[in-house]
């Protein structure tokens, strides 16, 4: 069987660009200024207020992979790293090199790909007029789509859902965090221009979560 691991980078749009009826629509139920704050950076965790800035596979089989990253004015020359190849180019760009590769792969893995970088990717997807080539959202028990959050909770069984982060310390795997940048740095880093330094951070997702899949597979998963 054909696998591979998935995970996506998002940024919100800038609020003040916003028209005035859809900024007053998302703080409709802010009530304080932190509240609101909340609200302006939260924007990257939805579709309809952001987009994919990188989308990332990697085989966990062969150890080879694909980052596509956006990265605004000079577009950067494809290089490769670690088995990583590394492309830029629009939104639009990087979604349909996304379902050119993963179309040819018979069994996905994610985390907590099932409630974020799927949905997120299918929404964006529809944006920029792009049908999808994969459905990425089976029945939830189907084995096209392991998403490790559903697995490690076993499927809500455990009621506490802790982040990648939280599972590469529990297991002793180099976490992406460890090298000092966190999903909350993604817009600044965007914003800075630092559009491979995001690319890098995306291509460590996918190295830890292939360590977090060897670790189900091998111990948890029952056969």
């Amino acid at each position: 069987m054909s696998r591979i691991i998935l995970d996506i980078e998002t940024v919100g749009v800038d609020f003040e660009s916003l028209e005035d009826s859809t900024k007053e629509y998302l703080l409709k139920w802010a009530e304080t200024e932190e509240e609101e704050e909340r609200v302006k950076e939260s924007l990257s965790f939805y579709p309809v207020t952001g987009e994919v800035i990188a989308i990332g596979m990697l085989n966990p089989d062969s150890n080879k992979g694909a980052v596509y990253f956006q990265a605004s004015g000079n577009m950067l020359l494809p290089f490769e790293e670690n088995g990583i190849r590394f492309e830029c180019g629009t939104e639009k760009e990087i979604l349909e090199k996304f379902w050119q590769t993963i179309k040819s792969y018979d069994q996905f893995i994610t985390f907590n790909g099932r409630a974020f970088d799927c949905p997120f990717i299918m929404i964006r997807s529809a944006v920029n007029r792009i049908k999808p080539l994969k459905d990425l959202l089976p029945n939830r028990y189907n084995s096209a789509h392991i998403d490790l959050l559903d697995q490690l909770t076993f499927y809500g069984a455990s009621k506490r859902r802790f982040s990648l982060d939280m599972w590469c310390k529990t297991f002793g795997i180099k976490s992406p965090k460890s090298e000092g940048i966190t999903g909350y740095d993604i817009k600044n880093l965007f914003q800075s221009g630092k559009y491979v330094d995001i690319a890098r951070y995306c291509a460590g997702d996918l190295k830890a979560t292939k360590e977090l899949f060897s670790i189900w597979e091998n111990y948890i998963k029952f056969l």
